[in-house]
């Protein structure tokens, strides 16, 4: 399974490694573009997608759109769960459907390694494969190589790992990335990016992933064989430091992709941080383009980054934590192994409309708590009825949120939202608070 990395990198052709060559040296030769205020102008990459904006909030940045995909129109803001390995952990693509899921991920490193490009080209991408008719995005596979993997190696060529099979050198470079992407046949595809986490106190290490971030988003324009059909998104880098930011802001927008997203945060920083980085990214990127902050999965971490000027995010966590008997609910996570949800036999949130809440005389299964406390760590059909139940309610959040917006009521919707969440205005975080002054709205007035 992993020589397809092997063959294609390692000891691929000669043509294919001379073209490599010719792009690495390119790069090493030219003078990094972010040492300038007055980014080279690039041509304008086609583009399978359509944005369209309804409605922005009077007060703060939050927006309410559609993005127009190959594979269907996607409402916006939007959290999109995580289906790995072409498979979101526990559910049918039917009971996925039934989330009201428009776009969910799927995993390039993981896919790349099983079933391999090989299988992925016959059966002519990964929506047939798992026999899904709606949109995909796909990551680069780059965070998986440095978070996942012992000993790689970030170099200008790509990232050098050890296969987690057999333990054999391999190579992930920007080109193999986009060819694995464009035999996924993802809706967006995602540069691959020099990833650090914000936390490093190598600021050296972190501007040169930046820089390096945008070389290679050069490199996967080059090497992207389907824009009209396939949507390259940039990455954003430059850790917490916001003049870097500003500056990866300033290179990638002049490269015009499709979309842009907003990457290597969620990596232990301080929440303060993270909305600084957010709020300063989505203040100088283009209104007319979908903006993706990436990892984030938190209720809190979606509204606050909304109310910044963010459209679509991404995160394991609902699925992650569902595995662990707990449940998404508006007044916080809700651990239903505990021993007092054992003859409480309402639904898991009272009219939340989830196939899982749902009673049998209106259509649903008609879950109660007792049921999931029963289950939970036991039987692993628990685990699949808190996914469905945790992915509905991060999705109808968002379209809550979402609608707040179109009728112009979304600092209401912030009060509201915040009150259920935390109960009394001093349990507030101060992040929270700070970063929903910075546009316009105060949780704690009165």
């Amino acid at each position: 399974m992993c020589t397809l990395f092997k063959y294609t990198i390692i000891t691929g052709s000669f043509k294919y490694k001379s073209a490599c060559s010719a792009a690495l040296r390119g790069a090493r030769s030219m003078v990094m573009s972010t040492t300038s205020t007055t980014p080279t102008e690039h041509t304008p990459m086609p583009s399978a997608l359509k944005f369209d904006i309804h409605a922005k909030c009077s007060t703060t940045k939050a927006r309410a759109s559609t993005l127009r995909l190959p594979h269907g129109a996607v409402s916006l803001p939007i959290f999109m769960p995580v289906a790995t390995q072409a498979s979101l952990k526990g559910l049918t693509y039917d009971q996925l459907k039934q989330t009201g899921c428009m776009l969910c991920l799927n995993n390039t490193y993981h896919l790349g390694l099983k079933p391999g490009q090989a299988v992925l080209d016959k059966v002519s991408g990964a929506h047939k494969l798992q026999g899904w008719d709606r949109n995909i995005l796909t990551d680069s596979g780059g965070f998986q190589m440095v978070s996942l993997l012992k000993l790689a190696n970030v170099t200008e060529e790509g990232v050098r790992f050890l296969s987690p099979h057999d333990g054999s050198p391999m190579l992930l470079t920007p080109e193999h990335s986009i060819s694995l992407q464009n035999s996924i046949g993802s809706d967006i595809i995602m540069q691959l990016d020099d990833v650090i986490a914000t936390t490093s106190p190598d600021h050296a290490r972190i501007e040169e992933a930046m820089e390096r971030s945008v070389r290679w988003l050069d490199r996967c324009t080059a090497a992207h064989k389907y824009p009209e059909r396939q949507n390259l998104f940039c990455i954003i880098q430059g850790g917490l430091d916001l003049d870097l930011r500003r500056k990866c802001c300033a290179e990638m927008v002049a490269r015009d992709t499709p979309g842009i997203a907003i990457g290597g945060l969620s990596g232990g920083e301080a929440k303060e941080d993270f909305c600084k980085v957010v709020d300063t990214c989505t203040g100088l990127l283009p209104e007319r383009k979908p903006r993706y902050v990436m990892g984030v999965g938190y209720p809190e971490d979606l509204i606050v980054a909304t109310a910044l000027g963010a459209d679509m995010f991404d995160c394991v966590w609902p699925t992650r934590t569902a595995r662990f008997g707990n449940a998404v609910t508006p007044n916080g996570s809700l651990d239903l192994r505990h021993y007092s949800f054992a003859d409480d036999f309402g639904p898991v949130v009272e009219g939340c409309n989830c196939a899982c809440c749902t009673p049998r005389d209106k259509g649903g299964l008609g879950i109660t708590r007792a049921y999931i406390h029963h289950l939970a760590s036991k039987e692993t059909v628990g685990a699949h009825l808190l996914t469905i139940h945790n992915v509905h309610y991060l999705i109808a959040l968002m379209g809550s949120a979402r609608q707040a917006i179109i009728e112009d009521r979304f600092p209401a919707f912030l009060h509201e939202f915040f009150s259920k969440l935390y109960g009394d205005k001093l349990n507030y975080p101060e992040w929270v608070v700070g970063a929903l002054r910075r546009v316009g709205v105060d949780l704690l007035a009165d």
